[in-house]
């Protein structure tokens, strides 16, 4: 079959005629909160699924075995896919997650409200990346509107797994022999095909000291001091990490966070025990390996040489690997993905969509990690700072919305013809 100019035309102008329904399918699905934590994502599933039914489109849901996602630090999940056959030929998955972090604090609108005000849609997840339940839909309606004879098949995979890593959201889909597809695109944004991204390695440090009164601090031993022994440690890295670059357009160097730590008893006690979670982003061209044994050793190294103040006993540090989320890179049968993208991307946004990596990480890996050929691209900014993702007041432009859908649905018609 040929593809002509006529069919993208029809394509636009289907999705222009039902995008207000896509704006309010999209404003129901970010009205059902996912915050993860705590993780309780089955009920958005479900009301996932019954909006689809009510479009025509048959879902297949697998809740996830509970003990599996309670091991995870989750709730409930359930994942979706629906399968759209046309003909023999290649399978093309589209992939967005629902899960989301708490809205926290600063919203000047009511994160779970979808408020529309001045072009954008205002709420936890609408960016990142509800927004694309609802691109990703649209266009596989919009394909199908136009009654073509085509040669393959697409899916739509909606996973609730993102947050903490994919291994119970598609990474379990795939595990299960439930899906296997030839290609795949999952949920980004509007002005670039993003073809790599950074690995993560997440580790969670408890340091043991010996809890004692405050009145008698020679009595025990600061596990809070110890902790700040290690931060200090740990911290200095990243001057050093300022030193390694990647080669991949829009990844620069490694980084190393600790985004969480617990500790201590009362104001008035000694902190026995304190808790540090590590987040250490990992460049493509980094050995996950490698990283990990270096970071264990450095902080082996910063408890064995921590020497209390007062004297006494020493810490102990125990070390657990919470996550290895490893580096997306291009693999060589992305390139029709990638030139379909930029080539309707370039038409319907007026300007050129670049190729590059990006210093997040995603599920997409956990597809490339099994040979499929992936990249990233979907409804949104040209950058995360201005979709306020894990941020208060979180946005989606619906003009990008809207082109994003014609884009990925011209995509869809090139790559099945």
């Amino acid at each position: 079959m040929t593809v002509s100019d006529s069919h993208y035309q029809q394509i636009d102008a289907w999705i222009d005629a039902h995008f207000d329904e896509q704006v309010r399918f999209l404003q129901a699905l970010i009205q059902v909160p996912t915050d993860t934590p705590p993780g309780n994502n089955a009920p958005h599933a479900a009301r996932t699924a019954e909006l689809l039914k009510g479009m025509g489109l048959e879902t297949e849901s697998y809740p996830v075995p509970a003990q599996q996602v309670h091991a995870c630090g989750l709730q409930a999940i359930t994942n979706l896919i629906v399968r759209r056959k046309y003909g023999s030929g290649p399978t093309i998955a589209l992939n967005a997650h629902g899960d989301v972090v708490p809205p926290g604090e600063g919203w000047s609108h009511d994160p779970y409200s979808a408020q529309i005000e001045g072009g954008a849609m205002y709420g936890r997840a609408t960016a990142v990346s509800k927004s694309d339940f609802s691109t990703f839909t649209f266009a596989t309606r919009a394909l199908e509107s136009l009654d073509l004879a085509l040669n393959g098949s697409v899916e739509l995979h909606f996973t609730y797994d993102e947050e903490f890593g994919g291994e119970v959201g598609p990474g379990w889909l795939l595990a299960q022999g439930l899906t296997r597809p030839d290609l795949m695109i999952a949920a980004g944004f509007s002005y670039q095909v993003v073809v790599a991204h950074n690995g993560c390695l997440q580790l969670e440090v408890t340091v043991h000291g010996e809890m004692s009164h405050a009145a008698i601090p020679d009595s025990g031993t600061d596990a809070l001091q110890g902790a700040n022994h290690i931060l200090s440690a740990l911290y200095r890295l990243n001057h050093d990490y300022l030193q390694v670059r990647s080669q991949v357009e829009g990844i620069t160097h490694p980084y190393l966070n600790v985004g969480l730590i617990i500790g201590g008893t009362n104001t008035n006690v000694i902190p026995g025990k304190v808790v540090l979670k590590i987040d250490r982003r990992m460049i493509p061209e980094e050995d996950p390996a490698q990283v990990e044994a270096d970071l264990r050793r450095i902080i082996e190294e910063a408890a064995l040489n921590f020497r209390p103040p007062r004297g006494g006993h020493g810490i102990r540090v125990e070390i657990r690997r919470m996550l290895l989320a490893r580096a997306m890179v291009p693999l060589p049968g992305n390139r029709p993905l990638v030139q379909a993208l930029q080539k309707h991307g370039q038409a319907v946004f007026g300007e050129a969509i670049p190729a590059i990596g990006t210093p997040l990480y995603t599920d997409v890996r956990l597809y490339v990690e099994r040979g499929i050929p992936g990249v990233i691209y979907g409804a949104g900014p040209r950058t995360v700072l201005e979709s306020h993702a894990k941020r208060a007041d979180e946005r989606i432009q619906l003009q990008d919305l809207r082109r994003a859908t014609k884009v990925v649905a011209r995509t869809l018609l090139d790559l099945l013809s």
